[in-house]
């Protein structure tokens, strides 16, 4: 079976194709970004209560 350049540029599409389809994009929350987002949360709760 003979590789030619045409086969080898399907195979790096492909390859591409699949590492984009498969890498995610959103960010990720930091652990000390997500406690402060807890707190603030309590906080907003507590201040409903209240009132």
């Amino acid at each position: 079976m003979k590789f030619t350049l045409k086969k080898s540029i399907y195979a790096l599409v492909l390859m591409f194709s699949l590492a984009t389809a498969f890498t995610s994009c959103r960010e990720e929350k930091s652990t000390g970004e997500k406690v402060e987002d807890a707190v603030e949360d309590v906080a907003d709760d507590i201040e409903d209560a209240v009132d």
